[in-house]
């Protein structure tokens, strides 16, 4: 075996692909197809320019082996391994990854194990340079949700099944890392978990002691320690092979390197008080009914919960080498960094302590699809990684930025990084909560034009959410015409962004009033944009679809020329070139037709009032937009900021959809008649705004439901 390093080198950051294959049924689903991995080599050199020097990578037992144990195809594998090699980039190679193996065997098949040392085999022999190994990804976890839950394959929800699963997973383990060390004898074993403790009331306290229990045993079934004296001892010879027992009791599969794969979600909290979360679907064990709660969102555990405690009781239970090997946060781009921020701050503290950190690993480097339902919905909800795949090529996002300064030596440096993580803020709390003082800014805030119009309430109303620190101007503090007056309000205020959503609106009167319109879209962008520069600060405008005529015959994509048939779209298509023009680095988004569920001031509200009052609505069936849900804008927005990202976005809703389609969509989600909706006529014109670049925003499907379920007032309620 390898001398273990010393903790005295530097905490290093790590990479892994989300690739994991699960059987649900006869279907596989595998996420390196989903996310496009599987599709792009280019992405191993964009893990390479980050810093990463050592990357947890897949040679998936269900990707290489087909109907046969013999019949193995490497040719992926060869070519993107032998990439990283050139990259110097290490591998940890893992081998099952929340999967049950190839259709010849299964998690509950005896040969499961010798089945697992075969393949291994052939893998090491392959590849006898990679000298780090997962053979099987949280075994616990992978039983948990195949065997005792019913998730995935083999569905099956009973004890015993899950205790012979994870004794074969955890003797596969044993005899895949045999077969390695025959041909590398040097390798090590780095196995991997979930440690999240589990907490309760007292009256389930013993539901949470068996868990806390439970929760060691993948570990303890490696390192050799479930011996006569274990508590599961028992329970374990009744369900599974005690010959596989006793051969993992010697010790072989001790890990290495103790992998912790720690999630906001991870750590638990019981509650028999079911009628105190009336949103909770309450679950049982067969004695108790209780709801299952994310221990974060409890006040009275703030102190006990958090990556720090759970590696500080691993070191202490084992005192092996331990790394964190997956860093994840399925949510927006501040909370992302901030939750990488606090993990690898907690790995350095216990480094500090004495306890052998080695490394802190960015997960889901390419995003990840479905994990929200683990898998088993196919919704074809993408979660993004430290690079955002949805334009067909790895862009880079802020979390890569963050993880391209740890892996140098660096620390994360940004404004929001002074800001709470929601796991942190009061409002996060099941009972007591508490909202965000809405405008308090301490540090550089992000500074918002427009405080009286739909967009810029809601990027208030959203940062609030998001915990970030911000200020919204209205034209008496900021007036985006004078020159003056933004300076003075940048100079006092001294934003580290600028949003201007202040503009001219009302399209019809844009007829009437050009220079007013004008002056608010074209000449005070133009100002802004000038002293954003000066200072070196990141400006976002917001655009039209109107910037089009509507005449191209499809969908316009971001590099179109313009061409407005309109004043208000010849101000917005002004305002763009002369914002480039200053600013090459400002982020311009095109957007159409926005709908919010916090004003009246929008077609569908304003349709609906119509309907209740037995009024007619016009609306042209000859004209095609593209509907946008606010929230969704103002996320993806701020997302796209946060970035770094520059030049012409187009932030739409996905779909597109006439006046007149939109007007009975709406009406028939209010269970409102459609007879008065009255085709206006009119021109045709198809001003529908796809992109090149990538679409960040859902269906339009997805989005109308969510207005009707969160609109605060709406005709007819």
């Amino acid at each position: 075996m390898q001398s273990r390093e010393t903790s005295t080198t530097p905490l290093e950051l790590w990479g892994g692909v989300e690739c994991t294959v699960v059987r649900i049924g006869d279907e596989y689903r595998d996420q390196l197809v989903e996310t496009g991995h599987a599709y792009r080599m280019a992405d191993l050199d964009e893990i390479a320019r980050l810093g990463i020097r050592t990357v947890r990578y897949p040679i998936v037992w269900e990707r290489v082996v087909g109907d046969h144990p013999d019949k193995l195809d490497f040719s992926w594998h060869d070519e993107r391994l032998r990439r990283l090699r050139d990259l110097g980039v290490k591998v940890i190679g893992g081998l099952v990854h929340h999967g049950s193996g190839p259709r010849f065997t299964s998690l509950l098949d005896p040969d499961f194990p010798a089945k697992l040392g075969h393949y291994a085999a052939k893998v090491a022999e392959r590849y006898p340079w990679i000298d780090r190994w997962t053979p099987v990804n949280e075994p616990l976890t992978t039983a948990r949700f195949s065997c005792l839950y019913g998730h995935w394959y083999p569905h099956t929800k009973d004890w015993g099944a899950f205790m012979r699963a994870l004794v074969l997973e955890c003797a596969g383990s044993l005899l895949a890392m045999r077969a390695i060390r025959a041909v590398n004898p040097g390798a090590l074993h780095v196995t991997t978990e979930d440690m999240g403790k589990t907490f309760a009331t007292p009256a389930l306290q013993h539901q949470a002691n068996h868990e806390n229990e439970r929760r060691w045993l993948s570990m303890d079934l490696l390192a050799g320690r479930v011996g006569a004296s274990h508590p599961f001892r028992e329970t374990l010879e009744r369900h599974a092979d005690r010959k596989l027992l006793d051969l993992l009791a010697t010790g072989e599969a001790a890990p290495d390197i103790i992998g912790i794969n720690h999630y906001l979600t991870s750590e638990r909290y019981l509650d028999e008080r079911v009628d105190l979360y009336p949103n909770v679907e309450p679950g049982t064990n067969g004695r108790d009914t209780y709801v299952d709660l994310e221990a974060v969102r409890m006040p009275h555990l703030a102190e006990e919960v958090g990556p720090a405690a759970r590696l500080r009781e691993v070191w202490e239970r084992y005192g092996i080498p331990l790394a964190i090997t997956e860093v994840h946060h399925g949510c927006t781009r501040e909370e992302q960094v901030r939750w990488l921020q606090q993990v690898w701050q907690a790995a350095e503290q216990v480094r500090s302590e004495g306890a052998d950190v080695r490394a802190v690993t960015i997960w889901s480097l390419f995003g990840n699809v479905d994990w929200r339902s683990l898998i088993t919905r196919r919704e074809g909800i993408y979660d993004v990684g430290a690079f955002d795949t949805r334009g067909g090529k790895p862009r880079p996002t802020m979390v890569a930025r963050a993880a391209a300064s740890l892996a140098t030596g660096g620390k994360v440096e940004h404004p929001i990084i002074h800001g709470k993580g929601w796991w942190q803020r009061p409002e996060r709390f099941y009972i007591g909560a508490s909202a965000c003082e809405p405008a308090a800014f301490g540090h550089h805030p992000v500074l918002i034009t427009g405080a009286t119009g739909t967009l810029g309430q809601a990027f208030g109303r959203i940062c609030t959410h998001r915990g970030l620190q911000h200020v919204v101007t209205d034209r008496a503090t900021l007036d985006v015409t004078d020159a003056a007056s933004i300076d003075e309000a940048l100079d006092r205020l001294r934003p580290w962004a600028v949003i201007n959503t202040a503009g001219f609106v009302r399209v019809p009167e844009a007829e009437h009033q050009p220079d007013d319109c004008f002056r608010i879209n074209t000449t005070g962008p133009e100002l802004l944009a000038a002293a954003c520069h000066k200072r070196g600060i990141p400006f976002v405008t917001f655009s039209s679809d109107l910037v089009f005529d509507g005449q191209k015959g499809e969908a316009y994509l971001e590099p179109d020329p313009t061409s407005p048939a309109c004043v208000y779209g010849r101000s917005k298509a002004d305002a763009e070139q002369r914002v480039m023009t200053i600013d090459p680095r400002a982020l311009i988004i095109r957007t159409s037709a926005f709908f919010g569920p916090w004003d009246r001031y929008n077609f569908l509200h304003d349709t609906l009032g119509r309907l209740h009052r037995g009024e007619e609505v016009l609306a042209s069936d000859n004209s095609m937009v593209s509907p946008t849900y606010v929230p969704d804008l103002v996320h993806a927005t701020l997302d796209l900021l946060l970035d770094g990202e520059q030049g012409i976005w187009h932030l739409a809703n996905e779909g597109s959809v006439s006046w007149h389609g939109l007007a009975r969509d709406i009406a028939g989600r209010a269970g409102m008649s459609p007879r008065k909706i009255v085709d206006s006529a009119g021109p045709r014109a198809d001003n529908t705004l796809a992109t090149s670049r990538g679409q960040l925003l859902r269906p339009l499907e997805s989005a109308l439901t969510d207005f009707m379920l969160h609109a605060e007032t709406l005709p007819g309620r």
